[in-house]
């Protein structure tokens, strides 16, 4: 990736992300899903935007992120890309198209990498897919991975409550995250582990790692914009700042158009032609 000479805009990579880590400097992540949302986030400066699979949550409506499809993330991660000028770009490989065949999760990976023009993928799970990341790092595309509180594994947890809060599950989140660092994974997610462990694990692996409801020792933090943003007001755990309303103002902006067309206010002489 180079930079934007008509801009001057210096793109995001793994290389700039490791330095961040490296002086100390946070890493700000965001979900995107849309060329529009995509757009703003990125020209307000986030360092990474993820095209995560939660948008079978926020865009389709599905309980679980393991319904959607490689063709509906790959349909979101291109909206998102022609977007973009600045932000690196990680796109989730969704359920069911890596876990358990390495051959599998290459082809996945290069569908993303050359229909979408994303910058890398994220994969959930430690060594049990180690031999996935390693046969898609092969083809020299870049790997986030992803540990803690893993969505597609919601049916195995049966719960979204913390993970890694017994000692057996968070010695086997440490040796889970050097194995992806070994592996060659650029970064690390962790979600919804307790922060100290997260502190561990962010000082004991020299790439970066991203958090979300995993403390503030880390080196990033990722949220789902619609969160964020107060678009959905239904998912409010303990890690979530809302930093705008913007369900209530998108209410009212709608009631107040009803009104006017109502009131046949709406348009007037000078919005017409």
């Amino acid at each position: 990736m180079s930079v934007h000479q008509s801009s001057n805009i210096k793109r995001i990579t793994t290389h700039i992300l490791q330095e961040m880590k490296n002086r100390g400097e946070k890493i700000s992540m965001l979900t995107a899903y849309d060329f529009s949302m995509a757009g703003i986030v990125d020209a307000a400066g986030i360092d990474i935007i993820l095209v995560g699979d939660s948008a079978s949550n926020v865009m389709a409506g599905h309980e679980t992120t393991l319904p959607i499809t490689m063709d509906q993330m790959i349909y979101h991660a291109t909206s998102v890309v022609r977007a973009v000028k600045r932000a690196f770009v990680v796109v989730d490989i969704p359920f069911g198209s890596y876990q358990g065949n390495s051959s599998e999760a290459l082809r996945s990976a290069i569908r993303i990498m050359k229909e979408s023009g994303a910058h890398a993928v994220k994969v959930e799970g430690g060594s049990e897919i180690k031999e996935s990341i390693t046969r898609i790092l092969s083809a020299g595309v870049p790997v986030m991975g992803h540990l803690g509180l893993t969505p597609q594994s919601i049916y195995k947890f049966g719960t979204y409550t913390v993970r890694a809060k017994e000692e057996e599950e968070a010695n086997k989140l440490i040796a889970d995250a050097k194995i992806l660092e070994e592996a060659g994974c650029f970064a690390i997610v962790l979600e919804k582990i307790p922060a100290k462990l997260a502190k561990q694990v962010a000082e004991t692996v020299s790439i970066p790692v991203i958090g979300i409801g995993a403390g503030g020792d880390v080196d990033g933090q990722v949220l789902v914009v619609h969160d964020m943003l107060g678009i959905t007001q239904e998912f409010k755990p303990r890690f979530l700042r809302q930093y705008a309303d913007l369900r209530t103002t998108m209410t009212e902006a709608v009631q107040n158009y009803i009104t006017d067309v109502k009131a046949k206010n709406f348009p007037n002489e000078s919005e017409s032609y």
